[in-house]
């Protein structure tokens, strides 16, 4: 069997607050293979992003280790990239720019006209070179998470780390993203892995070769992952009526509405599970997506 390509062994993290200690992750262990995209699904705060961190090398965990092509994380990895929900663009400088200070970053080596080259040609892939001029004050929400999906890819990276990174757009804009995103992790010579945390479930099937919901805590664990076995391209109306997608969905949303019902018993609450209800952000119960503030 060949060795995964992310391995992370027994990840555990907590924060001081100023109502003491808040555990957010337990012995949460994950194995991605390469060329793989994997999310994670969860309600809001349940530890997601903090998971997503230590992958990264953003953060130290408290406990255990994460292992990436067989070397042992020790910071940020050159030949990763990041797309996040707010977008992380720097104001003062044009979309160019954006993308060229990560490719600066990844090939110093290379001229700085060869650096504008390759972020117009980044640019370009997600239909933005007639923006490579502008601030991102001057562009749409959706025109700004090109930007962010340019710069990530303009490194050729080999790892993607992706943060919600599609929910704060309309439905459209939204979609189209999810679809660019996917034509460009497999457009290299090699398929890029990718992890990815959500709110929406159905985002996740859209994109994923498997999904691991959060069983929330604290402190949060990991459920069993459920492999999403759907031909692609995918459409969000094949997700409608598929019935694999169907099965997939209602495996997620039972794993999730059962692990929030968990939590909230050993807090002495009770949930109102009457049936699924659509949130804002895919078919994830309601009061799952809102359990938490992120």
């Amino acid at each position: 069997m060949a060795e995964p390509f992310i391995d992370a062994r027994g990840l555990s993290k907590s924060f001081a607050t100023p109502k003491g200690v808040r555990h957010v992750l337990r012995d949460v262990s994950l194995t991605v293979d390469r060329g793989e995209f994997v999310s994670i699904v969860g309600g809001m705060g349940t530890g997601k992003s903090t998971l997503l961190a230590l992958i990264a090398g953003l953060t130290n965990p408290d406990e255990g280790r994460v292992f990436i092509a067989g070397e042992a994380q020790d910071g940020v990895r050159g030949d990763s990239g990041f797309v996040f929900q707010n977008y992380s663009l720097l104001p003062w400088l044009t979309a160019l720019e954006n993308v060229r200070l990560a490719i600066e970053a990844s090939f110093p080596q290379l001229s700085r006209s060869d650096q504008r080259a390759r972020a117009h040609g980044a640019l370009e892939r997600v239909g933005l070179a007639a923006a490579a001029d502008r601030r991102p004050r001057q562009l749409s929400g959706g025109m700004r998470q090109r930007v962010a999906i340019a710069r990530a890819m303009a490194t050729e990276p080999k790892l993607v780390l992706l943060d919600d990174p599609f929910g704060a757009l309309d439905a459209l804009t939204r979609e189209t993203l999810q679809q660019q995103l996917v034509d460009l992790s497999s457009a290299g010579s090699e398929p890029v892995t990718v992890v990815m945390v959500t709110n929406s479930v159905d985002e996740a099937i859209l994109l994923s070769d498997r999904i691991i919901p959060v069983i929330p805590g604290p402190p949060a664990t990991l459920g069993p992952a459920v492999d999403v076995v759907l031909s692609r391209p995918r459409t969000v109306n094949q997700l409608t009526h598929d019935d694999e997608a169907i099965h997939v969905r209602g495996q997620i949303v039972s794993a999730l509405t059962e692990a929030l019902r968990a939590s909230r018993a050993r807090a002495g609450r009770t949930v109102q599970t009457s049936g699924p209800v659509t949130s804002a952000v895919g078919m994830m119960p309601a009061a799952i997506a809102a359990e938490e503030p992120r």
